[in-house]
Protein backbone atom coordinates (compact mmCIF):
# COMPACT_ATOMS: atom_id res chain seq x y z
CA UNK A 1 0.00 0.00 0.00
CA UNK A 2 1.82 3.21 -1.01
CA UNK A 3 1.81 6.28 1.34
CA UNK A 4 2.11 9.88 -0.38
CA UNK A 5 3.54 12.42 2.53
CA UNK A 6 2.18 15.79 2.10
CA UNK A 7 3.97 18.34 3.63
CA UNK A 8 2.79 21.70 4.58
CA UNK A 9 5.42 24.61 3.95
CA UNK A 10 3.37 27.70 4.14
CA UNK A 11 4.33 30.81 6.28
CA UNK A 12 2.52 29.61 9.28
CA UNK A 13 4.69 26.62 10.02
CA UNK A 14 7.68 28.58 10.17
CA UNK A 15 6.40 29.63 13.77
CA UNK A 16 8.61 30.17 15.99
CA UNK A 17 8.39 27.20 19.20
CA UNK A 18 10.56 27.65 21.88
CA UNK A 19 11.77 24.74 23.58
CA UNK A 20 13.15 24.30 26.96
CA UNK A 21 13.64 28.14 27.22
CA UNK A 22 17.14 27.79 24.89
CA UNK A 23 17.39 27.59 20.90
CA UNK A 24 14.19 28.23 19.13
CA UNK A 25 12.75 26.00 16.54
CA UNK A 26 9.82 26.06 13.59
CA UNK A 27 7.00 24.26 13.64
CA UNK A 28 8.58 22.91 10.47
CA UNK A 29 11.55 21.75 12.09
CA UNK A 30 9.51 19.53 14.63
CA UNK A 31 7.18 18.24 11.61
CA UNK A 32 10.52 17.16 9.61
CA UNK A 33 11.88 15.90 13.04
CA UNK A 34 8.84 13.57 12.96
CA UNK A 35 8.61 12.71 9.15
CA UNK A 36 12.24 12.04 9.86
CA UNK A 37 11.55 9.57 12.84
CA UNK A 38 8.85 8.10 10.45
CA UNK A 39 11.44 7.22 7.27
CA UNK A 40 13.78 6.02 9.62
CA UNK A 41 11.05 2.95 10.45
CA UNK A 42 9.87 2.12 7.27
CA UNK A 43 13.57 1.72 6.01
CA UNK A 44 13.91 -0.90 9.21
CA UNK A 45 10.50 -2.70 8.87
CA UNK A 46 8.35 -1.50 5.76
CA UNK A 47 11.11 -1.45 2.71
CA UNK A 48 8.77 -2.64 0.60
CA UNK A 49 6.54 0.36 0.90
CA UNK A 50 6.74 2.77 -1.81
CA UNK A 51 6.78 6.31 -0.94
CA UNK A 52 6.30 9.59 -2.41
CA UNK A 53 6.48 13.28 -0.59
CA UNK A 54 5.01 16.20 -1.94
CA UNK A 55 4.92 19.86 -0.48
CA UNK A 56 2.47 22.24 -1.05
CA UNK A 57 1.28 25.88 -0.15
CA UNK A 58 -0.67 27.70 -2.50
CA UNK A 59 0.38 25.24 -4.96
CA UNK A 60 2.21 22.06 -4.73
CA UNK A 61 4.83 20.35 -5.72
CA UNK A 62 6.01 16.62 -6.08
CA UNK A 63 9.39 16.44 -4.03
CA UNK A 64 10.02 12.80 -4.46
CA UNK A 65 8.39 10.48 -6.39
CA UNK A 66 7.30 7.09 -5.51
CA UNK A 67 10.09 5.49 -3.87
CA UNK A 68 11.85 2.79 -1.91
CA UNK A 69 14.99 5.20 -1.41
CA UNK A 70 14.37 6.67 2.39
CA UNK A 71 17.83 8.20 1.57
CA UNK A 72 16.23 10.42 -1.18
CA UNK A 73 13.24 11.19 1.20
CA UNK A 74 15.27 12.41 3.82
CA UNK A 75 17.65 14.30 1.83
CA UNK A 76 14.35 16.26 0.46
CA UNK A 77 13.15 17.04 4.09
CA UNK A 78 16.11 18.77 5.10
CA UNK A 79 16.12 20.90 1.77
CA UNK A 80 12.43 21.80 2.07
CA UNK A 81 11.96 25.89 1.52
CA UNK A 82 9.30 28.20 2.53
CA UNK A 83 6.73 29.77 0.54
CA UNK A 84 3.01 31.51 1.10
CA UNK A 85 -0.24 30.66 2.28
CA UNK A 86 -1.85 27.03 2.43
CA UNK A 87 -4.40 26.13 -0.12
CA UNK A 88 -5.23 22.91 1.18
CA UNK A 89 -7.50 21.98 -1.97
CA UNK A 90 -5.15 22.22 -4.90
CA UNK A 91 -2.62 20.00 -2.96
CA UNK A 92 -5.42 17.31 -2.72
CA UNK A 93 -6.25 17.50 -6.41
CA UNK A 94 -1.95 16.74 -7.01
CA UNK A 95 -1.85 14.11 -4.38
CA UNK A 96 -5.15 12.39 -6.45
CA UNK A 97 -3.18 13.39 -9.64
CA UNK A 98 -0.08 11.87 -8.46
CA UNK A 99 -1.16 8.44 -6.83
CA UNK A 100 -3.90 7.96 -9.77
CA UNK A 101 -0.55 8.30 -13.01
CA UNK A 102 1.70 5.88 -11.19
CA UNK A 103 -0.75 3.27 -9.40
CA UNK A 104 -4.71 3.95 -10.88
CA UNK A 105 -7.57 3.95 -8.86
CA UNK A 106 -7.97 0.53 -7.99
CA UNK A 107 -4.72 0.45 -6.04
CA UNK A 108 -5.28 1.79 -1.73
CA UNK A 109 -3.33 4.07 -0.51
CA UNK A 110 -2.23 6.11 2.40
CA UNK A 111 -2.15 9.53 2.76
CA UNK A 112 -0.27 11.50 5.46
CA UNK A 113 -0.56 14.99 5.91
CA UNK A 114 1.43 17.38 8.06
CA UNK A 115 0.27 20.75 9.10
CA UNK A 116 -0.05 23.22 11.61
CA UNK A 117 -3.29 23.02 11.79
CA UNK A 118 -3.71 26.85 9.94
CA UNK A 119 -6.47 26.32 6.91
CA UNK A 120 -5.59 29.20 4.82
CA UNK A 121 -7.81 32.76 4.22
CA UNK A 122 -10.14 33.51 1.97
CA UNK A 123 -10.79 31.79 -1.54
CA UNK A 124 -8.95 28.61 -1.80
CA UNK A 125 -8.68 27.86 2.09
CA UNK A 126 -10.14 24.64 3.49
CA UNK A 127 -13.03 26.98 5.47
CA UNK A 128 -14.00 28.48 2.10
CA UNK A 129 -13.67 24.86 0.29
CA UNK A 130 -16.06 23.40 2.84
CA UNK A 131 -18.26 25.98 2.89
CA UNK A 132 -18.48 25.68 -1.10
CA UNK A 133 -18.91 22.06 -1.44
CA UNK A 134 -22.88 21.85 -2.40
CA UNK A 135 -22.45 25.05 -4.78
CA UNK A 136 -20.32 23.65 -7.28
CA UNK A 137 -20.22 22.21 -10.82
CA UNK A 138 -19.43 18.65 -11.80
CA UNK A 139 -16.11 20.66 -13.29
CA UNK A 140 -14.73 21.95 -10.02
CA UNK A 141 -16.01 19.12 -7.71
CA UNK A 142 -13.45 19.24 -4.27
CA UNK A 143 -11.09 16.53 -4.87
CA UNK A 144 -12.15 14.28 -2.05
CA UNK A 145 -13.37 11.57 -1.81
CA UNK A 146 -10.32 10.24 -4.18
CA UNK A 147 -11.27 8.09 -6.56
CA UNK A 148 -9.12 5.15 -4.80
CA UNK A 149 -9.48 3.70 -1.58
CA UNK A 150 -7.41 6.20 1.28
CA UNK A 151 -6.34 6.30 4.56
CA UNK A 152 -5.77 9.43 5.59
CA UNK A 153 -3.45 10.23 8.37
CA UNK A 154 -3.26 14.34 9.83
CA UNK A 155 -0.64 14.92 11.96
CA UNK A 156 -0.88 18.56 13.69
CA UNK A 157 2.14 20.73 14.80
CA UNK A 158 0.02 21.66 17.32
CA UNK A 159 -2.17 20.45 20.56
CA UNK A 160 -5.63 20.19 20.86
CA UNK A 161 -6.49 22.92 22.98
CA UNK A 162 -4.77 25.36 19.98
CA UNK A 163 -7.25 23.48 17.89
CA UNK A 164 -10.08 23.91 19.54
CA UNK A 165 -10.12 27.88 20.41
CA UNK A 166 -11.45 28.29 16.62
CA UNK A 167 -13.43 25.90 14.51
CA UNK A 168 -9.92 24.18 12.89
CA UNK A 169 -11.08 20.48 14.51
CA UNK A 170 -14.19 20.73 13.16
CA UNK A 171 -12.49 21.18 9.17
CA UNK A 172 -10.00 18.77 9.66
CA UNK A 173 -12.64 16.15 10.58
CA UNK A 174 -14.60 17.22 8.04
CA UNK A 175 -11.81 16.69 5.78
CA UNK A 176 -11.45 13.15 7.62
CA UNK A 177 -14.92 12.26 6.58
CA UNK A 178 -15.00 13.12 3.17
CA UNK A 179 -11.98 11.19 2.58
CA UNK A 180 -13.56 8.21 3.99
CA UNK A 181 -13.28 8.37 7.34
CA UNK A 182 -10.77 5.55 7.28
CA UNK A 183 -7.96 7.47 9.22
CA UNK A 184 -7.38 9.59 12.32
CA UNK A 185 -6.40 13.09 12.97
CA UNK A 186 -3.55 13.00 15.38
CA UNK A 187 -1.83 15.97 18.03
CA UNK A 188 0.37 16.77 20.45
CA UNK A 189 -0.43 15.71 23.72
CA UNK A 190 0.94 18.85 26.05
CA UNK A 191 3.78 21.71 25.14
CA UNK A 192 5.03 21.40 21.26
CA UNK A 193 8.51 19.97 21.75
CA UNK A 194 10.59 16.77 19.78
CA UNK A 195 9.18 14.55 22.38
CA UNK A 196 5.77 15.28 21.86
CA UNK A 197 5.99 15.66 18.20
CA UNK A 198 8.36 12.11 18.34
CA UNK A 199 4.85 10.54 20.70
CA UNK A 200 2.77 11.85 18.18
CA UNK A 201 4.74 10.18 15.56
CA UNK A 202 4.96 6.73 17.32
CA UNK A 203 1.50 6.85 17.37
CA UNK A 204 0.97 7.16 14.00
CA UNK A 205 3.46 3.68 13.46
CA UNK A 206 1.61 1.83 15.65
CA UNK A 207 -1.76 2.54 14.03
CA UNK A 208 -0.81 2.41 10.34
CA UNK A 209 3.35 1.05 10.09
CA UNK A 210 3.77 -1.42 12.37
CA UNK A 211 4.85 -4.83 10.86
CA UNK A 212 3.25 -7.93 11.16
CA UNK A 213 5.10 -10.89 12.05
CA UNK A 214 3.72 -13.93 12.62
CA UNK A 215 4.62 -18.20 12.69
CA UNK A 216 4.14 -20.21 9.95
CA UNK A 217 3.00 -23.48 10.45
CA UNK A 218 3.22 -27.40 8.69
CA UNK A 219 2.78 -30.28 10.94
CA UNK A 220 6.75 -30.08 13.16
CA UNK A 221 7.90 -27.48 11.10
CA UNK A 222 7.57 -23.60 11.29
CA UNK A 223 8.63 -20.54 10.35
CA UNK A 224 8.53 -16.99 11.22
CA UNK A 225 7.21 -14.37 9.12
CA UNK A 226 6.31 -10.94 8.26
CA UNK A 227 3.48 -10.59 6.04
CA UNK A 228 3.41 -7.35 3.90
CA UNK A 229 1.34 -5.36 4.10
CA UNK A 230 0.08 -5.58 7.37
CA UNK A 231 -3.46 -7.47 6.52
CA UNK A 232 -6.55 -5.33 8.01
CA UNK A 233 -9.28 -6.69 10.00
CA UNK A 234 -12.38 -8.10 7.90
CA UNK A 235 -15.80 -7.38 8.72
CA UNK A 236 -18.18 -10.23 7.98
CA UNK A 237 -21.81 -8.66 6.84
CA UNK A 238 -24.13 -11.29 7.36
CA UNK A 239 -23.06 -11.55 11.08
CA UNK A 240 -26.02 -10.36 13.31
CA UNK A 241 -23.58 -7.81 15.40
CA UNK A 242 -20.78 -7.82 12.46
CA UNK A 243 -17.49 -8.20 14.60
CA UNK A 244 -13.45 -6.88 12.85
CA UNK A 245 -12.48 -10.30 11.93
CA UNK A 246 -8.11 -9.89 12.40
CA UNK A 247 -5.95 -12.84 10.81
CA UNK A 248 -3.90 -14.72 13.55
CA UNK A 249 -0.30 -14.63 14.26
CA UNK A 250 -0.18 -18.46 13.65
CA UNK A 251 -1.06 -19.33 10.20
CA UNK A 252 -1.08 -23.19 10.19
CA UNK A 253 -0.82 -24.97 7.07
CA UNK A 254 -3.89 -27.48 6.68
CA UNK A 255 -3.20 -29.07 3.57
CA UNK A 256 -1.80 -28.90 -0.52
CA UNK A 257 -3.98 -28.66 -3.31
CA UNK A 258 -3.18 -28.62 -7.07
CA UNK A 259 -3.55 -25.01 -9.08
CA UNK A 260 -5.49 -26.34 -11.40
CA UNK A 261 -7.98 -27.50 -8.75
CA UNK A 262 -8.44 -24.07 -7.33
CA UNK A 263 -8.00 -22.51 -10.29
CA UNK A 264 -8.12 -18.10 -9.63
CA UNK A 265 -10.31 -17.74 -6.62
CA UNK A 266 -11.95 -14.44 -5.46
CA UNK A 267 -9.66 -13.00 -2.59
CA UNK A 268 -10.39 -9.75 -0.54
CA UNK A 269 -6.23 -8.94 -0.20
CA UNK A 270 -2.76 -10.21 -1.33
CA UNK A 271 0.84 -10.07 0.28
CA UNK A 272 3.94 -10.94 0.10
CA UNK A 273 5.05 -13.65 2.97
CA UNK A 274 8.90 -12.76 3.70
CA UNK A 275 11.73 -14.75 6.77
CA UNK A 276 11.77 -12.89 9.04
CA UNK A 277 15.04 -14.37 9.84
CA UNK A 278 16.68 -12.94 6.67
CA UNK A 279 14.45 -10.16 6.22
CA UNK A 280 16.65 -7.52 7.10
CA UNK A 281 19.44 -8.49 5.02
CA UNK A 282 17.44 -7.10 1.89
CA UNK A 283 19.34 -4.98 -0.23
CA UNK A 284 17.45 -1.28 -1.41
CA UNK A 285 16.04 -3.03 -4.81
CA UNK A 286 15.56 0.07 -6.87
CA UNK A 287 13.05 3.05 -6.55
CA UNK A 288 10.54 2.53 -9.99
CA UNK A 289 6.81 1.51 -8.96
CA UNK A 290 5.55 0.13 -12.28
CA UNK A 291 4.08 -2.77 -10.92
CA UNK A 292 2.62 -3.01 -7.02
CA UNK A 293 4.95 -6.41 -6.65
CA UNK A 294 7.15 -5.87 -9.47
CA UNK A 295 10.66 -5.30 -7.13
CA UNK A 296 10.46 -7.23 -4.40
CA UNK A 297 13.28 -9.77 -3.65
CA UNK A 298 12.92 -13.18 -3.86
CA UNK A 299 12.64 -15.32 -0.83
CA UNK A 300 15.15 -17.72 -2.60
CA UNK A 301 17.59 -14.25 -2.98
CA UNK A 302 16.89 -13.27 0.71
CA UNK A 303 17.85 -16.74 2.28
CA UNK A 304 21.45 -17.07 1.85
CA UNK A 305 23.05 -20.23 3.74
CA UNK A 306 20.56 -20.17 6.56
CA UNK A 307 17.96 -23.24 6.24
CA UNK A 308 14.44 -21.67 6.71
CA UNK A 309 11.22 -23.96 6.14
CA UNK A 310 9.59 -20.72 4.07
CA UNK A 311 12.61 -20.96 1.70
CA UNK A 312 11.84 -24.55 1.44
CA UNK A 313 7.58 -23.72 1.09
CA UNK A 314 7.99 -21.39 -1.37
CA UNK A 315 10.55 -23.88 -3.63
CA UNK A 316 8.34 -26.36 -3.07
CA UNK A 317 5.46 -24.40 -4.36
CA UNK A 318 7.03 -23.45 -7.41
CA UNK A 319 8.27 -26.41 -8.49
CA UNK A 320 5.66 -28.80 -7.55
CA UNK A 321 3.00 -26.40 -8.86
CA UNK A 322 0.87 -26.39 -5.91
CA UNK A 323 -0.82 -24.17 -3.45
CA UNK A 324 -0.75 -24.38 0.41
CA UNK A 325 -4.30 -23.68 2.49
CA UNK A 326 -3.24 -22.59 5.14
CA UNK A 327 -5.78 -21.70 8.39
CA UNK A 328 -5.73 -17.86 9.25
CA UNK A 329 -8.26 -18.33 12.37
CA UNK A 330 -11.67 -19.74 12.92
CA UNK A 331 -13.20 -21.01 10.12
CA UNK A 332 -10.94 -18.10 7.42
CA UNK A 333 -8.79 -19.43 4.96
CA UNK A 334 -6.39 -18.74 2.48
CA UNK A 335 -3.78 -19.75 0.25
CA UNK A 336 -0.16 -19.55 -0.07
CA UNK A 337 1.75 -19.76 -3.33
CA UNK A 338 4.89 -18.64 -5.60
CA UNK A 339 4.50 -15.59 -8.05
CA UNK A 340 7.23 -14.94 -10.45
CA UNK A 341 7.85 -11.35 -11.63
CA UNK A 342 10.13 -12.28 -13.69
CA UNK A 343 12.37 -15.32 -15.19
CA UNK A 344 14.77 -14.98 -12.34
CA UNK A 345 12.55 -13.60 -9.54
CA UNK A 346 8.96 -15.01 -7.70
CA UNK A 347 7.84 -14.45 -3.90
CA UNK A 348 6.11 -16.34 -1.58
CA UNK A 349 2.49 -14.72 -1.73
CA UNK A 350 -0.53 -15.35 0.43
CA UNK A 351 -4.47 -14.40 -0.61
CA UNK A 352 -6.82 -14.04 2.04
CA UNK A 353 -10.09 -15.38 1.02
CA UNK A 354 -13.75 -14.16 2.06
CA UNK A 355 -13.94 -15.57 6.17
CA UNK A 356 -16.42 -18.71 5.28
CA UNK A 357 -15.92 -22.39 6.02
CA UNK A 358 -16.32 -23.39 2.57
CA UNK A 359 -15.28 -19.77 0.37
CA UNK A 360 -14.28 -21.23 -2.28
CA UNK A 361 -17.97 -23.35 -3.56
CA UNK A 362 -16.04 -25.83 -6.08
CA UNK A 363 -14.13 -27.22 -3.04
CA UNK A 364 -16.88 -27.81 -0.47
CA UNK A 365 -15.74 -27.06 2.91
CA UNK A 366 -12.40 -26.68 3.34
CA UNK A 367 -12.19 -28.84 6.77
CA UNK A 368 -13.88 -31.89 4.76
CA UNK A 369 -10.85 -31.78 2.46
CA UNK A 370 -8.38 -34.88 3.20
CA UNK A 371 -5.05 -36.55 1.55
CA UNK A 372 -5.32 -38.53 -1.58
CA UNK A 373 -3.75 -41.24 0.14
CA UNK A 374 -6.75 -42.28 2.81
CA UNK A 375 -9.30 -42.32 -0.16
CA UNK A 376 -10.66 -45.75 -1.15
CA UNK A 377 -9.73 -44.86 -4.50
CA UNK A 378 -7.53 -42.36 -6.23
CA UNK A 379 -9.81 -39.37 -7.08
CA UNK A 380 -7.88 -38.06 -9.95
CA UNK A 381 -7.65 -41.14 -11.03
CA UNK A 382 -4.44 -44.20 -11.94
CA UNK A 383 -3.22 -41.38 -14.81
CA UNK A 384 -4.38 -37.98 -13.29
CA UNK A 385 -7.14 -37.70 -15.92
CA UNK A 386 -9.74 -37.02 -13.74
CA UNK A 387 -10.30 -34.25 -10.85
CA UNK A 388 -13.04 -34.79 -7.53
CA UNK A 389 -13.66 -31.07 -8.21
CA UNK A 390 -15.89 -28.95 -8.17
CA UNK A 391 -17.98 -30.89 -5.02
CA UNK A 392 -21.45 -32.05 -6.44
CA UNK A 393 -23.72 -30.64 -3.83
CA UNK A 394 -26.11 -32.50 -1.72
CA UNK A 395 -29.31 -31.11 -3.01
CA UNK A 396 -29.56 -31.11 -6.69
CA UNK A 397 -30.59 -27.28 -7.14
CA UNK A 398 -33.07 -27.01 -10.13
CA UNK A 399 -32.09 -24.33 -13.00
CA UNK A 400 -35.09 -24.96 -15.00
CA UNK A 401 -37.38 -22.20 -14.10
CA UNK A 402 -36.96 -18.92 -15.61
CA UNK A 403 -36.60 -16.30 -13.21
CA UNK A 404 -37.62 -12.77 -14.40
CA UNK A 405 -34.59 -10.46 -13.16
CA UNK A 406 -34.58 -6.62 -14.00
CA UNK A 407 -31.42 -5.34 -13.72
CA UNK A 408 -30.95 -2.46 -16.29
CA UNK A 409 -34.67 -0.74 -18.08
CA UNK A 410 -33.62 -2.21 -21.17
CA UNK A 411 -34.67 -5.47 -19.43
CA UNK A 412 -37.68 -4.44 -18.37
CA UNK A 413 -38.78 -2.65 -21.83
CA UNK A 414 -38.06 -5.89 -23.66
CA UNK A 415 -40.46 -7.71 -21.61
CA UNK A 416 -43.36 -5.11 -21.45
CA UNK A 417 -42.95 -5.03 -25.59
CA UNK A 418 -43.25 -8.54 -25.78
CA UNK A 419 -46.63 -8.25 -23.91
CA UNK A 420 -47.36 -5.67 -26.59
CA UNK A 421 -46.15 -7.66 -29.66
CA UNK A 422 -48.12 -10.36 -28.74
CA UNK A 423 -51.41 -7.99 -27.88
CA UNK A 424 -51.31 -7.04 -31.57
CA UNK A 425 -51.49 -10.78 -32.56
CA UNK A 426 -54.68 -11.90 -30.56
CA UNK A 427 -56.32 -14.20 -30.76
CA UNK A 428 -53.81 -16.20 -32.70
CA UNK A 429 -50.76 -15.38 -29.72
CA UNK A 430 -53.54 -15.78 -26.48
CA UNK A 431 -51.33 -18.18 -25.14
CA UNK A 432 -48.07 -17.29 -25.32
CA UNK A 433 -49.75 -13.23 -24.46
CA UNK A 434 -50.93 -14.71 -20.75
CA UNK A 435 -47.86 -16.36 -20.44
CA UNK A 436 -45.66 -13.31 -21.00
CA UNK A 437 -48.10 -11.56 -19.08
CA UNK A 438 -48.27 -13.99 -16.04
CA UNK A 439 -44.15 -14.21 -16.04
CA UNK A 440 -44.41 -10.45 -15.39
CA UNK A 441 -47.25 -10.04 -13.04
CA UNK A 442 -45.53 -12.72 -10.87
CA UNK A 443 -42.18 -10.74 -11.03
CA UNK A 444 -44.22 -7.51 -9.94
CA UNK A 445 -45.53 -8.71 -7.20
CA UNK A 446 -42.11 -10.16 -6.15
CA UNK A 447 -40.70 -6.86 -6.24
CA UNK A 448 -43.72 -4.83 -4.96
CA UNK A 449 -43.80 -2.68 -8.22
CA UNK A 450 -47.20 -2.00 -7.97
CA UNK A 451 -46.97 0.94 -10.51
CA UNK A 452 -45.85 -1.51 -13.37
CA UNK A 453 -49.02 -3.37 -13.34
CA UNK A 454 -50.82 -0.23 -13.22
CA UNK A 455 -48.54 1.05 -16.83
CA UNK A 456 -48.99 -2.18 -17.97
CA UNK A 457 -52.77 -2.32 -17.72
CA UNK A 458 -53.11 1.20 -19.13
CA UNK A 459 -51.07 0.59 -21.76
CA UNK A 460 -53.39 -2.54 -23.07
CA UNK A 461 -56.42 -0.49 -22.70
CA UNK A 462 -54.51 1.94 -24.93
CA UNK A 463 -54.29 -1.15 -27.17
CA UNK A 464 -57.87 -2.41 -27.56
CA UNK A 465 -58.65 1.42 -28.40
CA UNK A 466 -56.08 1.33 -31.18
CA UNK A 467 -57.39 -1.79 -32.79
CA UNK A 468 -58.26 -1.51 -36.57
CA UNK A 469 -61.58 -2.56 -37.50
CA UNK A 470 -61.16 -5.81 -39.44
CA UNK A 471 -59.42 -7.29 -36.12
CA UNK A 472 -61.06 -10.55 -34.48
CA UNK A 473 -63.71 -9.65 -31.65
CA UNK A 474 -61.97 -11.71 -29.19
CA UNK A 475 -58.80 -9.33 -29.06
CA UNK A 476 -60.27 -6.69 -27.53
CA UNK A 477 -62.36 -8.65 -25.45
CA UNK A 478 -59.13 -10.47 -23.93
CA UNK A 479 -57.03 -7.20 -23.68
CA UNK A 480 -59.58 -5.79 -21.78
CA UNK A 481 -60.01 -8.51 -19.46
CA UNK A 482 -55.99 -8.82 -19.01
CA UNK A 483 -55.71 -4.85 -17.84
CA UNK A 484 -59.20 -5.24 -15.19
CA UNK A 485 -57.10 -8.49 -14.21
CA UNK A 486 -54.01 -6.43 -13.87
CA UNK A 487 -55.69 -3.21 -12.12
CA UNK A 488 -57.20 -5.62 -9.74
CA UNK A 489 -54.02 -7.09 -8.74
CA UNK A 490 -52.35 -3.93 -8.50
CA UNK A 491 -54.68 -2.90 -5.69
CA UNK A 492 -53.04 -5.12 -3.01
CA UNK A 493 -55.77 -7.04 -2.62
CA UNK A 494 -55.20 -10.99 -1.70
CA UNK A 495 -57.98 -12.24 -3.25
CA UNK A 496 -56.46 -11.06 -6.62
CA UNK A 497 -52.74 -10.29 -5.91
CA UNK A 498 -51.90 -13.89 -5.05
CA UNK A 499 -48.57 -14.94 -6.02
CA UNK A 500 -49.89 -18.45 -7.36
CA UNK A 501 -52.86 -16.97 -9.23
CA UNK A 502 -52.43 -16.69 -13.03
CA UNK A 503 -54.65 -14.96 -15.35
CA UNK A 504 -56.80 -17.14 -17.44
CA UNK A 505 -57.66 -16.25 -20.90
CA UNK A 506 -61.59 -14.75 -20.91
CA UNK A 507 -63.75 -17.47 -22.25
CA UNK A 508 -66.06 -16.04 -25.48
CA UNK A 509 -67.49 -18.37 -28.02
CA UNK A 510 -67.86 -16.48 -31.75
CA UNK A 511 -68.77 -19.67 -33.23
CA UNK A 512 -72.34 -18.96 -33.93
Amino acid sequence: MPTVVLMDVSLSMTRPVSLDGSDEFQRKNLAVHGLNMLFEHMASNYRLEFTALMAFSSLWELLVPFTRDYNALQDALSNLEDYDKTCLELALQGVSSVVQQEWGSACPCQVVLVTDGSLGIGKGSLRHSLQTLKLRGDDKKFPLPFPFPTKMFIMCIANAEELQMTDTMDNLEELLRLSGGDGQIFTVDGLLCMKSVQAMFGMLIDRAYSPFHAVLHCGNLSSDVQVFPRPEPVVVDEEVEPIPRAVSTDLEIVGFIEIADISSPPVISRHLVLPIAVNKEVDEVGTGATDELEEEPSASQMAGKSPNFCVLLHGSLKVEGMVALVQLGPDWFGMLYSQADSKKKSNLMMSLFEPSPDPLPWLGKISHLGPVSEAAENPYGEDDSKSPFPVQPQVKRSYAQNVTVWIKASGLQTDVQKILRNARKLPDKTQTFYKELNRLRKAALAFGFWELLKGVAELLERECTLLPDSTHPDAAFQLSHAAHQLKLASSGDSQYAAFDHNIVPMHTDFSS
